[in-house]
């Protein structure tokens, strides 16, 4: 099972940017299914953001389309999410995660069978 590590996130002003990092440890993370996740507050639900599939495909909840994408360097085995344009909407806890081999890689897939997460970033966007 892979191990997941954070970095980056933080507060920003609306229309600014972020960057998010996903480092992967004990395996490559190629094989694996990985994507992010948000949750707005305590107690609501993690909602999908973006993933990527061990083939490379990649997929965008519809709220961050052509303001968020994925990138990865395979020689780190990190995952990023770079955020741009960010709204007040888009504040909350964001997750990593990852499932191995699960190319049917879409968010209600990897949420209900990542066994690895990461420990969580705040992203604060004001308006």
């Amino acid at each position: 099972v892979v191990q997941l590590h954070q970095s980056g996130g933080g507060s920003v002003s609306a229309g600014g940017s972020l960057r998010l990092s996903c480092a992967a440890s004990g395996h490559s993370f190629s094989p694996y299914c990985m994507g992010w996740f948000r949750q707005a507050a305590p107690g609501k639900e993690r909602g999908g953001v973006a993933t990527r599939a061990p083939d490379g495909d990649i997929a965008y909840a519809d709220a961050v389309k052509g303001r968020f994408s994925l990138s990865q360097d395979n020689m780190k085995n990190t995952l990023y999410l770079e955020m741009d344009n960010l709204k007040p909407e888009d504040t909350g806890v964001y997750y990593c995660a990852a499932a191995h081999g699960l190319y049917d890689c879409w968010s209600s897939n990897l949420a209900n069978l990542a066994r690895s997460w990461g420990q969580g970033t705040q992203v604060t966007v004001s308006s």
